[in-house]
């Protein structure tokens, strides 16, 4: 993962992330891949369409500890970078993303917060990384959209 990121947002990894109590973890993926599968209690922020104002309104104290991921860790880097920028102090990168988390045993999350094995695998090439889940590559949209809201 490492050769495809800047390194310009700390890396923390997945047995951190687990040891840790109060935090506020960050999806970047695409609305259908966070509808698929998510790490619990996990807000969706996005990518292309990521607003710092609506983190803002989430999450206002700038101290709060912070953990984005995506699906390996390239997207949340993006948006590591966005948070920041905007004053946020204690931004951390989940390495490996979903795909590491759920390689290691841990469990995902449904849009109804029922645990599941699929995760959205992005694409067939990054896919390969991802080893330890039923893998979703399509996703008829308008049916997911109509369920998350």
């Amino acid at each position: 993962m490492g050769k495809f990121n800047r390194n310009t947002v700390t890396y923390i990894s997945v047995d951190e992330l687990k040891s840790l109590k109060e935090v506020a973890l960050l999806d970047t993926r695409k609305k259908e891949e966070y509808i698929i599968s998510k790490i619990e209690n996990a807000i969706w922020v996005g990518h292309k369409k990521f607003r710092i104002d609506s983190v803002q309104k989430i999450i206002p104290n700038k101290n709060t500890p912070i953990i984005v991921y995506c699906s390996i860790g390239v997207r949340s880097e993006n948006i590591g970078e966005k948070l920041l920028q905007a004053g946020y102090s204690n931004v951390k990168n989940l390495y490996g993303g979903i795909f590491e988390w759920k390689n290691k045993g841990n469990p995902v999350f449904d849009n109804q917060n029922n645990q599941t094995e699929k995760v959205h695998a992005f694409s067939k090439h990054w896919g390969k990384l991802l080893t330890n889940a039923e893998k979703i590559y399509s996703t008829k949209s308008k049916n997911l959209e109509e369920n998350f809201r």
